[in-house]
């Protein structure tokens, strides 16, 4: 009988079940979208009960869809949003709050107030992370000093917290009927909280923030058998055995193990990690520094981290809010309609600009337009935006290692786009690879489970797994990258100094 490890990949649009098989190839796959919920400027919500019905859902979906049955699963694994934190009673396993996502600015008060005493690096060489809105040590203070009643219960032990690979892994494993309370190294290195050297929830922080450390999850590594999945679910007794967040689990479905090696995932955001090996580096150019992973009982991976905030989401937005586009793969159409942007360059701050600026007080900003400009140039200036942001934290990535990548191995859904992944490499001045299997992230949290329960037997035969599929190399000449890069940046000013008192 042949042999399957799922993947349970809950994202900030999506939650999918993809079954692999041994050689990693996609045997089947099950999603559904969630919605996405905007209260006021600046707030970005998910139903949390909504995201484990959908879990559910595609679960099944996967399973049909390939004839397979739970006997057929050795193991299950979690990758998932980060940062996106859910707060839930775990006496009758309702969230007091819709989880708040990573995306979420309301927070930035809270981050005032903290960085008052000690700057936002106040916890930096502990947590490896700036105080910012980003992360979900703010989202539940938020959640306990304003929900009714929440930070009580919080009090009196009957409040949980998770990402939400918490929230899925606790529901899967039997939610108020002995449900299993954990995360993984890497998505607790999300949360604030986490000490990079000791791998355990720093008291003295939480007590700063104001969170009792009842609600924290327990720490595990990012492969071994957390627990079993419920005797109520249709993968009942199958061990759930790997956690990654989405970012670390692209990296490790990339197959880069080992320190020096990177990848850049196009999703949502974009997110470029650079595995460091057993030792930890602190960013001195606004890159954060985070676990890559950690293999049961053996010595942790860290990783120096790019964070975007918009990229995919910048294309959703041309369709959603704007309708100058009607799907996503209109934009590549639009963009190859014309030689250039026309001028036209957008810097997509919708959250504030992320890596490596680390800048709240930005918003988004369209610059350059003229007469004209028409809306191929802006459908190709938004897939632009995407390939400089990427070349500014590469920068901050070659300055921190003091060694210049050579290539970039990437995935997610963006690298489907030609122009883009092109634009990419001239740009970045180096090839652009991507692999015969782009569903990495995925992929990664399937390789943590099957590792974990033995489908397979190490690290060298999950890289004999990985083939190139696509390779772009870079045709601008340097004089033409230097110029767009110079422009880049002087659009990237135009989107500071915006948010003050008499901005909503």
């Amino acid at each position: 009988m042949s042999q399957y490890v799922i993947a349970i990949d809950q994202g900030t649009t999506s939650s999918r079940a993809i079954v692999f098989d041994h050689d990693g190839n996609i045997v089947s796959t099950g999603q559904l979208e969630h919605e996405q919920i905007f209260p006021k400027a600046g707030w970005v919500e998910h139903d949390a009960a909504e995201i484990w019905n959908n879990t559910r859902e595609v679960i099944g979906t996967a399973l049909a869809q390939a004839n397979l049955t739970r006997h057929d699963i050795v193991g299950v694994g979690i990758t998932n949003q980060r940062e996106t934190a859910v707060v839930w009673d775990k006496n009758t396993g309702v969230p007091v709050y819709n989880a708040i996502v990573w995306q979420d600015t309301r927070t930035q008060s809270i981050v005032d107030e903290l960085a008052a005493d000690g700057g936002v690096e106040r916890f930096k060489a502990k947590v490896g992370l700036p105080l910012a809105t980003y992360f979900s040590g703010t989202k539940i203070k938020w959640i306990l000093d304003n929900v009714e009643g929440a930070r009580a219960k919080a009090e009196a032990g009957d409040l949980l917290f998770g990402n939400t690979d918490s929230w899925v892994t606790w529901n899967l494993t039997g939610g108020t009927d002995g449900g299993v309370h954990i995360t993984d190294v890497t998505n607790a290195s999300r949360t604030m909280f986490m000490d990079l050297e000791t791998l355990s929830w720093d008291e003295e922080i939480l007590a700063v923030f104001g969170v009792p450390k009842s609600m924290m999850p327990a720490i595990k590594s990012s492969s071994e058998v957390y627990g079993h999945v419920h005797t109520s679910q249709l993968l009942r007794e199958v061990p759930v055995a790997g956690i990654l967040g989405d970012q670390q689990a692209a990296t490790f479905g990339q197959a880069a193990f080992e320190a020096g090696e990177a990848k850049n995932t196009y999703g949502t955001g974009c997110f470029l990690i650079f595995n460091t090996g057993e030792e930890i580096v602190h960013s001195k150019n606004g890159l954060l520094t985070t676990l890559g992973y950690k293999l049961g009982d053996a010595a942790p991976h860290y990783a120096l981290e790019g964070s975007i905030a918009v990229t995919g989401s910048l294309i959703q937005w041309l369709r959603d809010n704007i309708g100058m586009i009607q799907s996503a793969p209109e934009v590549e159409t639009l963009a190859a309609a014309v030689e250039n942007n026309g001028g036209v360059y957008i810097v997509p701050a919708f959250s504030g600009l992320f890596a490596p600026y680390w800048r709240a007080d930005a918003r988004g900003a369209i610059v350059g337009l003229t007469r004209f400009v028409n809306k191929n140039h802006i459908a190709r200036a938004a897939l632009e935006a995407t390939a400089f942001q990427t070349r500014e934290v590469l920068d901050a990535v070659n300055a921190d290692s003091g060694v210049d990548l050579t290539e970039l191995k990437v995935d997610g859904g963006m690298v489907a786009n030609d122009a883009l992944m092109q634009f990419q490499a001239d740009i970045l001045g180096v090839p652009v690879i991507r692999p015969k299997v782009t569903e990495t992230t995925a992929l990664g949290a399937a390789y943590a489970a099957g590792l974990a329960v033995g489908f397979w037997n190490g690290l060298g035969e999950l890289s004999s797994n990985w083939a190139e599929d696509k390779r772009w190399e870079p045709q601008m000449d340097a004089a033409e990258r230097d110029r767009q890069m110079r422009l880049w940046k002087k659009a990237v000013t135009k989107s500071m100094d915006w948010v003050d008192e008499d901005v909503l």
